[in-house]
């Protein structure tokens, strides 16, 4: 009798991953030796990453995220890079998880309590411009600091307003540029799923999908898989 994991489809298609550009990894001079067998040639001096090889790797990151949120952990989605900001808030508003779309904070994993009280201090004050009595003790020029302040904490800490403990795992867009979340996690003991193009590492994952991070469409088109993963993981 096959299992549920055996029997989970998630529908790659080579064709699709072509047309959403999933192929084109960076130039060969920034190719990093680890991604080399995950390689299919160059085209115009650009690394064509090797399509039934992301395949392969997509679905055992599919698979291992569909089991994690089976048990009920915890995923942060991590990419701050410009172009996909909105894709990262997105599919972490969709599926329920924390995220972090702006800067990497130093010490997120690592000096967590501190980062807690921060959240904290960022609820605290929201609360306080949102109560009547609180505000009719302020000039309208400190409100207006005051919301200043708090636009600020909102870009730092928005995304994890929620994260009451350190994640089980991380879903990071691009290794490179986000290599100290990496970095943390690996020192607490988070797992690592992430994309990994041809200038990454792919051992720093544990879970590695040698594919495109810089085109939106790739991109969109792994984030859709993983929120298909996630959304039947919890039933809808």
């Amino acid at each position: 009798m096959m299992t549920e994991m055996e029997t989970l489809d998630f529908k790659l298609e080579i064709n699709e991953m072509a047309k959403a550009g999933l192929h084109f990894g960076h130039s060969v001079s920034k190719v990093h030796p680890k991604m080399l067998p995950y390689l299919a040639g160059v085209r115009n001096a650009i690394h064509i990453i090797d399509l039934e090889k992301t395949k392969e790797k997509l679905e055992e990151a599919l698979k291992f995220i569909y089991q994690l949120v089976k048990e009920n952990k915890i995923i942060l989605f991590v990419g701050t890079k410009i172009q996909v900001r909105d894709l990262v808030k997105e599919i972490a508003l969709a599926t329920g998880f924390p995220y972090v779309n702006q800067r990497w904070l130093g010490g997120t994993f690592t000096n967590f309590d501190v980062i807690r009280k921060r959240v904290e201090y960022m609820k605290e004050l929201e609360l306080k411009l949102k109560d009547p009595q609180i505000r009719s003790k302020y000039t309208k020029k400190e409100i207006n600091l005051l919301k200043e302040k708090l636009e600020k904490l909102k870009l730092k800490f928005d995304g994890i307003r929620n994260l009451e403990r350190i994640p089980d795992a991380i879903f990071v867009i691009d290794m490179v540029r986000d290599y100290l979340a990496i970095k943390e996690a690996r020192k607490k003991g988070v797992k690592v799923v992430a994309i990994s193009d041809s200038n990454s590492n792919p051992t720093l994952a544990d879970y590695f999908i040698p594919a495109n991070d810089d085109a939106i469409f790739s991109v969109k088109y792994i984030l859709d898989k993983v929120k298909e993963a996630i959304l039947k993981a919890k039933g809808k």
